[in-house]
């Protein structure tokens, strides 16, 4: 493959489509996706099942680039890395309803200004309500009320001031017992190699202060998102972008893992185990897999994923939903030794 067909899948997959070829105003479109175009009848990938899975689209020029979401009571809540807070609820006929959209209260610098709203990353207290919002590029952490409804709160912290930009706080998780886990996208462990996580003993923005731990995750593949598990543990949504392979498999060249870790074996400078999941390859249904939530329901642990189509017109917003069904003790191989493609 030529570079310069390379380079065509680059821009494809990240340049954003000019905000005014869509219109405003409009609730979001659910139609139905299958896992796997080329077999419909496909329900299994890994150690998930298949539920149904959705592509969202919408006219609402606002609407798009998600990077974070959380649900609670079956209502999402929907950030995108421009600011933007979206609800709604999916009805199980792929009906979008109680649909609001708008942009963050406040956050760092100007408001229109993608840099300094560039919010890839989203975690919530059930039992307060408060939101914290991480910033890339400004390596910031905001705390906002219910609902996004106001900030009070924010707080640079010192362990991610060299944090590269556009390389930052892709993804955070507020674990039950009120620690938080950070995770740095693609700024590696300079001792130790592997992803960079800071588990904070306590809220971010209340002054705690963190210690660095790693993992090593399929190879390749950056965290993007993360949520903790019934049991304790942490699922990370990972994403791996490969334009050559993309192109070859008529894709844009996204693919996406899912990885388990536990904070519990975490200590300061330390490395976690890691268990894989699943992972998602053309020809399954993959795009920029950005987000990510858990739903316990009826006795089973569901998994919603979803996608940034980067505001592109030949990207797409994914909805996904998956049960975690049985034991997921499966290791990833450790390439601390050797990090040569597989």
């Amino acid at each position: 493959m030529s570079s310069r067909l390379a380079l065509v899948a680059l821009l494809a997959a990240l340049a954003p489509v000019p905000l005014a070829f869509r219109a405003a105003g409009g609730s979001p479109v659910a139609r139905v996706v299958p896992l796997d175009a080329r077999d419909p009848a496909r329900r299994d990938v890994g150690r998930l099942h298949y539920l149904g899975g959705w592509r969202l689209t919408g006219r609402d020029r606002r609407f798009g680039g998600i990077s974070s979401m959380t649900i609670e009571d079956g209502a999402f809540t929907l950030l995108s890395d421009t600011g933007v807070v979206t609800r709604l609820r999916l009805a199980r006929d792929g009906t979008v309803t109680d649909y609001a959209i708008h942009a963050l209260p406040n956050g760092p610098g100007a408001a229109w200004r993608k840099i300094n709203r560039d919010s890839e990353s989203s975690t919530y207290d059930p039992a307060s309500g408060h939101v914290w919002a991480g910033f890339e590029t400004r390596n910031e952490i905001w705390r906002y009320t219910k609902g996004f409804a106001a900030a009070d709160g924010h707080v640079a912290p010192a362990a991610m001031a060299g944090w590269p930009d556009n390389e930052g706080a892709e993804a955070m998780v507020r674990l039950r017992d009120g620690r938080f886990l950070v995770f740095a996208e693609t700024k590696q462990r300079p001792d130790h190699g592997g992803h960079l996580v800071l588990m904070f003993p306590g809220d971010p923005v209340a002054g705690a202060v963190p210690f660095e731990f790693g993992f090593h995750g399929p190879y390749g593949y950056a965290p993007t998102d993360a949520a903790e598990l019934p049991d304790g543990r942490v699922i990370v949504l990972m994403r791996r972008f490969s334009p050559g392979r993309g192109l070859l498999a008529g894709a844009l060249g996204f693919s996406g893992a899912l990885i388990v870790i536990d904070p519990r074996e975490a200590r300061p400078d330390g490395t976690v185990a890691v268990d894989q999941v699943a992972e998602f390859a053309p020809p399954l249904t993959v795009d920029n897999m950005e987000a990510l939530a858990v739903e316990r329901r009826d006795g089973r642990t569901i998994l919603w994923i979803a996608s940034d189509d980067n505001f592109f017109v030949l990207q797409r917003t994914l909805l996904l939903a998956f049960a975690l069904d049985g034991d997921v003790r499966r290791r990833v191989p450790d390439r601390t030794a050797s990090r040569a493609a597989p």
